[in-house]
């Protein structure tokens, strides 16, 4: 029996990449297992975003090569393979395959030559898509990729290097994987993309496949991610108003709620209008609640600067974020700015801001005891004495696990207690 063992690190793009790779495994004959040891092969999924994710990759790969079967096949897939490159079996020459993120499914070459070595970081557009196997099964909540790349070129950010220049998938090809979806066993649509509401093929855009899943009777609930300001256009916003299925929660990053710092980060957007995007969300759709993503010590980040950052944080009262340190990453313009933050300031507004943030996320939590939500459920825990839900607000709500039979993917769920982190509830009858 042949067996795999493969490790994700990183955004929902990554999830998918790694739901995809198991896939195709599986079709052709491998069982997947959760112990590198044991495993004839053995993949990391990998995120570059930070340069802790980067670093964390090659201990773990270190770690890998001293503990695993001497004939077992071992490499990197995704992002960290991307900005690497050749340089990876540098450093750790026992490698066997070093695959970006739009090569992947080049795997089978490496399996069919195991004493090769497989390097390939093209940005091959679209060819993956094209070349996965369609998944057996699909889990509950179904990652759609709608687009790849990024166009905005943030200063900071490794994305258009490791990803590539913005790319649309065909209208049909994604309809095609979320039908496809529904039919295996999905009951909510994720749509993906590094800049997911940019989704533009021919006149079609975001709106328009959230319409047409929708229609979809199989289809419970639908949301995606990651977006970006300024495409967060009338039309979709008209969708939070319009289409229930569509979830009452939207991660909308801002980054830093200074102008000035915007400017330096290339995101070309003001703060009137952002805060316009979200006084119009919360005008059609109420109940809609927002989460960002925050980066602090910036280059050439003041107090002021900062300050301002606490100030939209404070405005918008965000009920779940990502908050993190400046982190120089190779092929960024940030990198090569001179006036760096030195670490020990970071790391003090970092804990200023995430005690905030921490505060408003206990805050929402504790005022949904009492309600009940329409919730999706997970599965056990690692106990097998609790099940996980899902509220439309993406907490985690843990449930004790009844004594009758089987509970149904969606159920109505009352909020007993809260915490900062989760929720917990009881059956609603």
């Amino acid at each position: 029996m042949k067996k795999f063992f493969i490790q994700t690190f990183g955004c929902q793009m990554n999830v998918y990449d790694g739901q995809r790779i198991s896939n195709m495994l599986k079709v052709n004959g491998w069982t997947q297992i959760d112990n590198s040891n044991d495993a004839d092969l053995i993949i990391l999924n990998t995120c570059a975003v930070r340069e802790k994710a980067t670093n964390k990759v090659f201990s773990a790969l270190g770690r890998i090569r001293d503990s695993k079967k001497p004939d077992a096949l071992f490499g990197i897939v995704g992002c960290v393979a991307r900005e690497a490159g050749a340089d990876a079996f540098k450093r750790i020459p026992e490698l066997n395959f070093v695959l970006g993120p739009q090569s992947y499914h080049k795997l089978p070459e490496i399996l069919e030559n195991p004493d090769s070595k497989l390097l390939n970081i093209d940005l091959g557009g679209l060819e993956k898509f094209d070349e996965m196997p369609q998944m057996v099964e699909s889990p509950l909540v179904s990652y759609i990729p709608i687009q790849e790349g990024c166009n905005h070129c943030c200063t900071y950010c490794i994305v258009p290097y490791t990803r590539g220049r913005e790319i649309s998938r065909p209208f049909d090809d994604v309809m095609r994987d979320v039908h496809h979806a529904a039919d295996t066993g999905a009951f909510e649509i994720c749509f993906l993309g590094q800049n997911v509401n940019g989704y533009h093929f021919e006149n079609y855009m975001l709106s328009d496949l959230i319409r047409e899943t929708a229609a979809i009777n199989a289809v419970k609930r639908i949301r995606f991610t990651s977006s970006y300001p300024t495409e967060m256009t009338d039309d979709l916003i008209k969708m939070f108003g319009n289409q229930p299925k569509l979830l009452p929660f939207l991660n909308l990053p801002i980054q830093s709620g200074s102008i000035n710092v915007l400017t330096r980060m290339n995101r070309p957007y003001s703060l009137n209008l952002y805060i316009d995007i979200i006084d119009k969300l919360r005008a059609i759709r109420p109940d809609i609640q927002i989460s960002s993503d925050f980066i602090v010590g910036f280059p050439g980040e003041t107090d002021s600067d900062f300050e301002q950052t606490m100030n939209i944080a404070r405005q918008v009262k965000y009920i779940n974020s990502y908050s993190f340190k400046y982190s120089p990453r190779p092929h960024t313009a940030a990198a090569l700015m001179k006036d760096q933050i030195p670490d020990n300031i970071k790391r003090e507004r970092l804990k200023m801001l995430d005690g905030y943030l921490n505060d408003i996320q206990r805050e929402f939590n504790e005022s949904c005891i009492g309600k009940t939500f329409e919730c999706l459920c997970e599965g056990p825990d690692k106990t097998g004495k609790h099940l996980l839900f899902r509220t439309p607000y993406m907490q985690q709500c843990i449930v004790e696990k009844p004594s009758f039979g089987k509970i149904p993917n969606l159920v109505n769920i009352e909020i007993t207690a809260a915490n900062k982190s989760s929720l917990r509830g009881k059956i609603k009858n």
